[in-house]
């Protein structure tokens, strides 16, 4: 009997997930325990993993959004079973073609208002060519719609008459050429990447946060001698501590110690009312590896409590909870209850300089310290060089003044110059 695959809870906050990647064709043999779907919040990414071993059917294709639960493809036990399910099984092109009836080249293939059934290749393929699957004739299992119609139905197209030479013109200017043209507007296109995904999730989160807060970034610089030399005997004591304290780990636990004391920080505005949350849990924004252009995205995993926790422990759970981003391996409620978030550039190689981050709603404020850089600074009346690190705070103008957020950038600072304060 075949199995279902189900869109997985992830964690109490979750609710729906969208469909990313198949792992897998329509009709596949796959093994138990293979991952045959990649799935997406608005937070993290999933491996589902096949309940069974057997040939899969593909439910729902990708880039629909389904809820918790909802049955998005199968696991046949055998070819037969499959067939019965409406799948087709994996064939080669050339004898499916031999054996396939002929598909429509032209003109409605099936009744007015009939539900087209294509499997998720022949869609994405359909899409991407401009081929209207309604005219297309289905040959595999129950009428369905095969990646070979589709190859039919372009070549078809191909042979068709030409255009008229007027619209052929329209079609050729810079404003109607599909995402696949050479070049658009006169300019050259690379590549061109459907917004989606995570992607999208990321641009859309930002937009949102800039359209509802007011936003001022104030930005500082910090001699860091103290800090250096603190980490370095940290370092030195790693046997002793059991983990290797980073600088991420010394920020988290400065920037918990200073929300702490000045709560206004640690606050959200959520239905025109602002909350001063209790728990201190702390986001750190975390670059994921990508197979295109754009990278992976941007995920920020929470420390929970924070304030209550020591350098050793925030150190041991950050790094666990950043394996399991780079995995993949993130829950929902992994990423979700944050109250603050810091976003380091020291670890990107990017050197001097500042930035304004955007801060992660509803949070009220966002820490981006950067790389420690020698630099000439005066003391006493004389040109000295000693470590320094810019440090950018954007925070939302509707909850905090210049008065609470120079406070928190000036304590912050003097935590770092005299780390003893940590211990």
């Amino acid at each position: 009997m075949a199995v279902e695959i189900h869109i997985p809870k992830l964690g109490m906050s979750m609710k729906e997930a969208t469909l990313t990647e198949w792992k897998f064709n329509e009709g596949d043999k796959v093994n138990s325990g293979d991952i045959v779907l990649v799935i997406e919040t608005d937070k993290t990414q999933w491996e589902v993993e096949s309940p069974e071993s057997g040939y899969l059917h593909i439910i729902v294709a990708v880039d629909n959004t389904e809820p918790v639960g909802a049955v998005v493809g199968m696991i046949a036990q055998s070819q037969e079973e499959l067939a019965g399910l409406g799948g087709a099984a994996a064939a080669p092109a050339a004898a499916v073609s031999a054996t396939a009836p002929a598909a429509a080249p032209s003109g409605k293939a099936r009744a007015e208002g009939e539900r087209v059934k294509a499997s998720p290749v022949a869609k994405k393929m359909a899409e991407e060519k401009g081929i209207d699957l309604s005219t297309v004739n289905g040959t595999g299992p129950g009428g369905r719609i095969t990646k070979e119609d589709v190859e039919k139905a372009i070549t078809d197209a191909a042979a068709a008459p030409a255009k008229p030479a007027a619209a052929q013109a329209a079609a050729s200017t810079p404003s109607a050429q599909p995402d696949g043209a050479k070049e658009r507007n006169g300019i050259k296109i690379k590549e061109v990447i459907k917004l989606k995904g995570m992607r999208k999730a990321i641009a859309d989160h930002m937009v949102q946060s800039l359209t509802v807060a007011a936003q001022l970034t104030a930005i500082s610089e910090i001699e860091v001698t103290g800090l250096k030399k603190f980490r370095d005997e940290l370092v030195a004591g790693e046997a002793q501590i059991g983990v290797r304290i980073s600088y991420t780990d010394i920020y988290i636990k400065a920037a918990a110690k200073v929300l702490k004391e000045i709560p206004m920080v640690n606050a959200s505005i959520i239905d025109n009312e602002i909350i001063l949350w209790d728990d201190i849990n702390i986001g750190v924004a975390v670059a994921l590896e990508g197979q295109d252009v754009l990278g992976g995205g941007l995920i920020v995993p929470v420390i929970r409590n924070a304030d209550r926790k020591s350098l050793s422990e925030i150190s041991k759970e950050l790094k666990a909870t950043v394996q399991k981003a780079r995995d993949g391996k993130l829950t929902p409620d992994d990423v979700t209850g944050g109250t603050f978030t810091i976003t380091s550039m020291g670890g990107m190689g990017s050197g001097w300089g500042f930035g304004t981050p955007i801060i992660n709603q509803p949070q009220s404020a966002i820490l981006q310290p950067g790389g420690i850089m020698d630099r000439p600074v005066v003391k006493e009346g004389e040109i000295v060089i000693r470590p320094m690190m810019p440090v950018s705070f954007t925070f939302d103008h509707r909850v905090l003044d210049g008065v609470p957020s120079g406070m928190f950038l000036g304590r912050f600072a003097q935590i770092l110059q005299n780390p003893i304060l940590l211990v």
